[in-house]
């Protein structure tokens, strides 16, 4: 068998996998464009203005439909009424989340980010109790983000008025008030510990925000 043959049997065995894959999931999925096999919807997508992508489907297949990103299926919840009635009026039954086999094998199942099921549950339930016994809603908390904004105030008067890039300093302002929290003190902005804490922080929201992983995050159960 020369190459080619080889590389034809193999991209039209991919197409048919594909394309049963996809069949065989569509039946339990809301309706959406229709997918390409193996790249999905990407043609369909104008990947420079995402959301009004989105918004154009919703306007043809309603509310909550279906996209494929390669061969994974997406089910989008577009529109503040049916992010409500999903997250807030059947809060219980869409509380679970889909598997992400990077963090499952880094975490081992364990954690609030990535974790699922009974494990998520009660590490969240434990994390809100020991968060409102260090004064999370109560009035100590509002003290203590005053005096960040106090903090923040004179950091922003250091620039004198001269133009500059704010985003770093706003950064840092709720990033202390949570240290503060926790760890019963605020670091000053040019603290080393504390501008390492904000690079990895940024660093896992970069990680977090890049759509490939966006994409594992949304996968349904079929």
């Amino acid at each position: 068998m020369d190459l080619v043959t080889f590389l034809v049997l193999t991209l039209s065995s991919l197409i048919l996998l594909s394309l049963w894959t996809q069949r065989s999931g569509r039946g339990r999925l809301p309706p959406g464009p229709t997918p390409f096999p193996i790249i999905g919807n990407f043609l369909q997508i104008d990947v420079k203005n995402f959301s009004q992508s989105l918004t154009n489907f919703s306007k043809t297949y309603g509310p909550v439909f279906t996209l494929y990103l390669g061969s994974r299926p997406i089910v989008v919840l577009h529109g503040y009424e049916a992010v409500k009635e999903a997250l807030i009026d059947h809060g219980e039954e869409f509380s679970g989340r889909g598997n992400v086999p990077m963090s499952e094998k880094i975490n081992n199942g364990l954690g609030i980010t990535f974790s699922s099921g009974k494990c998520w549950k009660e590490t969240r339930r434990f994390t809100l109790t020991t968060l409102r016994n260090l004064g999370m809603g109560k009035r100590n908390i509002e003290d203590r983000v005053q005096e960040e904004a106090q903090c923040l105030v004179e950091e922003l008067r250091k620039t004198k008025g001269s133009p500059c890039d704010p985003t770093f300093i706003l950064s840092c302002a709720p990033c202390n008030v949570i240290c503060s929290i926790i760890f019963q003190d605020r670091f000053d902005y040019k603290d080393k510990d504390f501008l390492m804490l904000m690079e990895k922080l940024n660093e896992n929201i970069k990680i977090l925000s890049s759509p490939w992983l966006q994409a594992e995050l949304a996968t349904p159960e079929l």
